[in-house]
């Protein structure tokens, strides 16, 4: 009885989180109207939880006698609380205001001392009464402590607890959905994002030796690798020689607009005719919102029109990139823990699938790894016919990521001299720009493009430079940390924050585009900006600030 009891208290709190973002989303669209466009937040009314005390169904029968300003402000007063009321601020336990070991090699190192200090307004903890009543909240009950967002630099901070945290979050979502959703929301569980956890379980293995986080996550990995090898994201390539190369790609459960967005969605596919077509604009515009490119020229046949989306007809270099690493991964920590059958299972399919990157998506012309793109027309092919026509010619910076392989000894890119002919064509692809590597060459306006540039890729290419085994592409890569630290800085003693991203054009300048607000104090900058230092060191008469 107990269990079964269980089990229909489950599916009460189901109901009860799937009513809540119903009524979530009328709010949202009711509120554009009382309040107007200007300064609008749709993903705000998604994310309010219920006032204690309020019912939700008094809160439904109220909204139809909602119309004005005033009266949207009182309704929203009397039955919710604040948007991100229930994610509480934390102390992180670990955090020390000078660690020990801490960036020995940077001269003085009071500016990184204040960045690494960001850590403790950072990290938030999920309120108890998230899991005690989930159907009042759309966040989800997450374990451990968070930080907005995570990155490898609070290793560099010696705060390896709350890394170890972060890492059991996303355990915890692949437990519990298969994979690592798109946000701790309710209303995310309908998409993944980059697969970059067995990564984030090495990072903190090689600095820490916990082998028992790596015997906690294991599973977990192996489940999210069959997710993504999964007939959903697989997609079989035969190459001239008639040899079959399986890939991945995004693809989102999903064909209804985002419930963070859906007042921008449903405007966007108001230019369309067709409920069908519709549809299918809402499952290319969430299979983007995985990709973490949200939103880039990368994923339209048209980069001025965003109806023309096609993110699921396409093959990503820096996705197969992650599943390869993963799949590297997941082989090192079957070895560590005597699963040797799983091991060279592994270590085969990392193999198999750096081939298919090397063979599908490499251009020797260009000497950079381009997206595949397939038909958007026709019948869905069992295994598709490469042609070097598919291959996307414009220039990203996620066509130098597979460099990244170099990193940790993989064993899957040895020859020195391709890593050199790729940084080459880096060099004078045009994304190489005053403060670091845009994102694309492209000005279209959306925040995934020209002259935007994001930490993470900054990171990826930097790593992928310093472990190839040229002296000039180490030299190339310090270059592009020294900028990327000084647009950082700049912007830091400017503002007293730290970005989500830049503009590379000009040190010391923030980015835009997005239909979002830019976001502020962000983890991944942070920890970037201290990964550069731990790694290249700052000496005392090198000059901080932005080249006059």
């Amino acid at each position: 009885m107990g269990s079964v009891a269980a089990a229909a208290g489950d599916r009460e709190e189901e109901e009860g989180a799937g009513a809540l973002l119903a009524l979530l989303q009328r709010v949202q669209s009711e509120a554009l109207r009382a309040l107007g466009p200007r300064d609008f937040d749709p993903k705000l009314y998604v994310d309010l939880p219920l006032a204690p005390g309020a019912d939700r169904a008094a809160a439904e029968a109220a909204l139809a006698s909602v119309t004005t300003r005033d009266e949207m402000e009182a309704y929203l007063a009397r039955y919710f609380a604040a948007a991100g009321s229930d994610l509480l601020a934390a102390d992180p336990p670990d955090f020390e205001p000078e660690p020990r070991g801490f960036l020995p090699r940077v001269a003085g190192g009071g500016e990184a001392l204040e960045v690494h200090a960001l850590w403790k307004y950072l990290a938030r903890r999920v309120a108890p009464g998230v899991a005690a009543r989930p159907g009042r909240h759309t966040l989800l009950p997450l374990p451990g402590m968070v930080v907005v967002p995570g990155s490898r630099g609070l290793l560099v901070s010696k705060m390896y607890d709350t890394a170890k945290d972060i890492v059991l979050n996303l355990v915890y979502l692949v437990e519990e959905y298969g994979f690592v959703l798109n946000g701790a929301r309710s209303y995310y569980t309908n998409r993944s994002q980059p697969p970059l956890l067995s990564s984030m379980v090495l990072e903190i293995y090689m600095a820490t030796g916990d082998l028992g986080l790596v015997r906690r996550a294991f599973p977990s990995l192996l489940k999210e690798h069959s997710f993504w090898i999964s007939e959903l994201h697989n997609v079989a390539i035969m190459d001239n020689d008639g040899c079959v190369h399986n890939l991945s790609r995004y693809q989102a459960m999903w064909n209804k607009p985002r419930p963070e967005s859906a007042t921008i969605d449903e405007e966007l596919a108001s230019k369309l005719n067709s409920a069908g077509a519709k549809e299918k604009l809402y499952h290319q515009i969430a299979a983007a919102a995985e990709t973490g490119w949200d939103f880039s020229s990368r994923w339209m046949s048209d980069p001025t029109d965003m109806t023309t989306l096609v993110t699921t007809f396409i093959i990503p270099v820096d996705l197969n990139t992650f599943i390869c690493k993963m799949e590297r991964d997941i082989s090192v920590f079957a070895e560590l823990i005597r699963e040797k059958e799983t091991a060279e299972l592994f270590s085969a399919a990392s193999k198999a699938r750096h081939t298919a990157i090397e063979t599908i998506l490499w251009n020797s012309e260009m000497e950079q790894w381009l997206d595949y793109w397939l038909p958007t027309e026709g019948k869905i092919q069992g295994v598709y016919k490469w042609s070097s026509k598919s291959q996307n010619r414009n220039i990203f910076a996620s066509n130098f990521i597979p460099l990244w392989l170099n990193a940790h000894n993989s064993g899957l890119m040895p020859f020195e001299a391709k890593s050199v002919s790729v940084m080459r064509s880096l060099q004078t692809s045009g994304l190489v720009c005053p403060a670091g590597i845009a994102t694309s060459v492209s000005n279209t306006g959306q925040q995934w493009d020209f002259p935007n540039g994001w930490a993470p890729l900054q990171h990826l290419i930097v790593e992928g430079l310093m472990n190839s085994g040229s002296a000039e592409a180490k030299k190339f890569a310090e270059d592009i940390a020294t900028r990327w630290v000084r647009t950082n800085y700049a912007a830091y003693k400017s503002t007293g924050a730290m970005h989500e991203k830049y503009d590379v054009e000009a040190c010391g300048k923030s980015g835009g585009g997005g239909e979002y607000k830019p976001q502020t104090g962000f983890g991944w900058s942070n920890g970037v900006l201290l990964s550069f230092l731990e790694e290249f060191g700052w000496s005392q008469d090198k000059e901080i600030g932005c080249p006059s």
